[in-house]
């Protein structure tokens, strides 16, 4: 592709000059650019790609795009060779470019986007195995990692910027692929980094506290989760999947319903996808599955009712797309928990484990009473460790720690990813939440040391929760990131208490 042919796909306010040389590539970060990339310049968050510009053309840039008319201003009278254009949104932009250099993957994909505070990695997985099991070829990309027609790779973000979300898009259609199953973030929503991606299916897995460093608000917030619904910004989903049990699915049922999608919804005991006559287990859970493409009765081994939900979710996606009941039914007896969602840690100890990604107060409140569930027939306790992310939301701290003290017997608070801030200061805030609760607590910032501090106390028949971090293998310091794994440190700990075994699910 040619800078004269990119830029005829990009809505622009203005431009200069032209070019017939091949396009190497498109890139929004400067560190990047190689000769021949066509840079786009655009306004963030936290950072202006136009600082960048200067760095982009001296590192070989054939064209750039931006969102700032200071910045064409300035490549027109000092870069009088390189083309540019400007454009009015910076991102969309971006997904514009990348939509056209990677030859449009998104036309050869049926795509479900998966959005909600708690759920989305588990209910994407399942969506994604059960697709896998009816004979797709999938694109998973989500907060664990990326999956492009069965290669595995890290994740670097839950959405990624359109230029890479695209181009992983681009490499599944090369390999076969016909699903993209995608979580969707309110960051990615409101940036508009999906924009271009109709989406054939969109869920919505619940809204709880999360996220209000970014959003200011919890109206904010969900405004930015109805965008994938409601066909203002994005184009409505042709089918929409909602969590009935949400006291937000009513507005969000109307606003997709007016603007063109099929509504279904799921839930436990209601909906159109429903969960009835469930029984709870250790290791998962028996249910009459009831829906308007059939009946069974099906064994889960997915612990929980969020886990049911989750599940319930990704089998009404799955339906959307075309998979039949008869498939879907007979999958889920062999669907696997996802890495680090209430992942069991086991070496052979009298208690049991448990490492999960639980980061807000609503997925506290919902694991600790299943570790209550699990707990009880023994008449075991509930010990829980957590800590809250440095440089997020801090209105979240007092309540993660009532909800983590109100649910346990006892309780370990501890570092998270600090970032920036003073473990101490972080810590200091979760503590009038423990205290409101009345739980037995204590803290200490060392996050080694809190779990080997909680499952020293364990005793036959507790459950022992390690909350916060799940499947992530650093810590995120003020220092940078060191390798840090919740379920390695608590193996180490555990042979050091006499328990040599693996880890499993």
């Amino acid at each position: 592709m040619i800078w004269n042919d990119l830029i005829a796909e990009i809505p622009r306010i203005g431009g200069s000059g032209g070019s017939d040389a091949p396009i190497a590539s498109i890139e929004y970060d400067s560190r990047r650019v190689r000769p021949g990339a066509v840079f786009v310049a655009m306004k963030g968050g936290s950072t202006d790609g136009n600082r960048f510009v200067g760095k982009a053309i001296a590192a070989g840039a054939l064209g750039i795009i931006t969102d700032s008319p200071e910045t064409f201003d300035h490549v027109v009278v000092y870069h009088s060779g390189v083309p540019v254009i400007e454009v009015e949104h910076g991102r969309r932009a971006l997904t514009a470019a990348s939509a056209a250099f990677f030859g449009h993957p998104e036309r050869k994909l049926a795509t479900t986007g998966i959005t909600g505070t708690n759920g989305k990695t588990t209910t994407a997985f399942l969506t994604e195995a059960l697709l896998k099991a009816a004979g797709r070829t999938t694109v998973l990309v989500g907060t664990v990692e990326y999956h492009v027609a069965g290669q595995i790779r890290p994740s670097i973000h839950t959405t990624p910027e359109a230029r890479d979300l695209f181009e992983l898009m681009a490499e599944g259609a090369a390999h076969s692929a016909t699903e993209l199953v995608t979580e969707v973030s309110s960051h990615a929503l409101d940036q508009g980094r999906a924009a271009g991606i109709a989406f054939d299916v969109g869920v919505f897995t619940n809204l709880t506290r999360d996220h209000l460093d970014y959003h200011g608000d919890m109206d904010k917030y969900f405004a930015a989760k109805r965008l994938l619904f409601d066909g203002t910004v994005y184009p409505a989903p042709r089918v929409a999947v909602l969590n009935i049990h949400d006291p937000r699915t009513a507005e969000l049922a109307e606003v997709a319903s007016r603007a063109g999608a099929e509504v279904r919804t799921y839930g436990i005991g209601r909906g159109d996808w429903r969960a009835e006559h469930h029984r709870l287990l250790p290791s998962g859970a028996v249910f009459d599955l009831e829906t308007p493409a059939g009946s069974a009765h099906v064994t889960s081994h997915l612990a929980g009712e969020v886990n049911m939900l989750n599940l319930l979710a990704a089998l009404a996606a799955a339906d959307a797309r075309g998979v039949a009941f008869a498939d879907l039914a007979a999958a889920v007896e062999r669907l696997k928990p996802v890495s680090g969602r209430f992942e069991t840690v086991d070496a052979g100890q009298p208690f049991t484990v448990i490492v999960d990604y639980a980061h807000t107060d609503d997925a506290l409140r919902n694991l600790t009473a299943l570790a209550r569930q699990i707990a009880a027939p023994a008449g075991g306790r509930v010990i829980t460790l957590f800590g809250c992310g440095g440089d997020r939301d801090r209105t979240k701290r007092p309540r993660m720690g009532q909800a983590a003290g109100e649910g346990s017997d006892s309780v370990v608070a501890t570092s998270d990813n600090p970032r920036s801030e003073d473990p101490g200061a972080i810590l200091a805030e979760i503590e009038p939440g423990l205290k409101a609760s009345g739980v037995c607590y204590a803290i200490e910032p060392d996050r080694s040391a809190a779990i080997g501090l909680a499952l020293r106390q364990a005793r036959p028949g507790d459950v022992v929760l390690i909350a916060g971090k799940g499947h992530e293998k650093e810590q995120i310091l003020a220092t940078g990131p060191v390798p840090f794994d919740d379920a390695e440190i608590a193996l180490s700990t555990l042979a050091e208490l006499g328990y040599c075994g693996v880890r499993c699910n």
